[in-house]
């Protein structure tokens, strides 16, 4: 390995460590229902190269075991992953000179990956691109060992997979809550609770994530310039 590369994933592979350990488990938590519903381990790694949306492949597992219907997918897939628009827009910017990694970055935008990449800043002498590429790699490559390694082990023993997709929504309480603790101004936090709880109640639980984004794109919007100048005077 190029010393400009081994320096660039010695860089980069600190901060994926908190990734790496959800991923393992959370990647195994899919491997091991996606093999109970008859899908070998093969299918687990393909699934993780070509798709690398965890909810989305949770929910995947549910669309191939019944009857499917390809619009359908593509609507429910829109509604789940609506929120990486919000997450390409946030990195505009911080994309603009990645260059030939640029394709990939936006493909690998996890929630996770979008969480280190909007943080993690490059020590000098490193590539903002490369840098970049290689914290998404390594998440990804974490998932996909995740997966196969659950398909393996549920190929092997018994599991009752009763609940176990509830994993993802736990990490997400899990990346809000370090998000809440980390940053002071938790408006943005607010007002997605309380946009996110009234669309639940008026669109019901199977409609309401777009107009929640919706929703909060519009409120943080209007109230962005005054929250901005509140801050600034703090």
């Amino acid at each position: 390995m190029p010393l400009r590369a081994k320096k660039t994933l010695k860089a980069a592979f600190p901060h994926t460590i908190p990734v790496m350990t959800g991923y393992l488990f959370l990647g195994a938590a899919f491997g091991i229902l996606l093999q109970s519903k008859g899908y070998s381990h093969l299918w687990a790694g393909l699934m993780s190269v070509t798709i690398f949306a965890g909810s989305v492949q949770f929910v995947a597992v549910n669309l191939l075991t019944g009857a499917f219907s390809l619009l359908n997918a593509f609507f429910i897939t829109l509604m789940v992953n609506a929120r990486h628009v919000f997450y390409g827009f946030s990195m505009l910017e911080r994309f603009q000179d990645t260059g030939k990694y640029k394709p990939y970055l936006i493909f690998a935008l996890s929630d996770e990956t979008f969480t280190l990449l909007y943080s993690a800043e490059p020590p000098e002498g490193v590539r903002r691109g490369s840098f970049y590429f290689c914290i998404a790699l390594l998440d990804q490559l974490y998932w996909i060992a995740g997966s196969i390694t659950g398909a393996l082990i549920g190929s092997r023993l018994s599991f009752d997979v009763q609940g176990i997709e509830f994993v993802m929504t736990a990490l997400f309480v899990a990346i809000f809550t370090e998000q809440c603790r980390v940053h002071h101004n938790r408006i943005p936090a607010v007002v997605g609770l309380a946009g996110s709880a009234l669309c639940l109640l008026v669109f019901g639980p199977e409609r309401f994530i777009l107009p929640a984004m919706l929703v909060l794109v519009l409120v943080l919007t209007l109230i962005r310039k005054p929250m901005e100048r509140g801050l600034a005077q703090q």
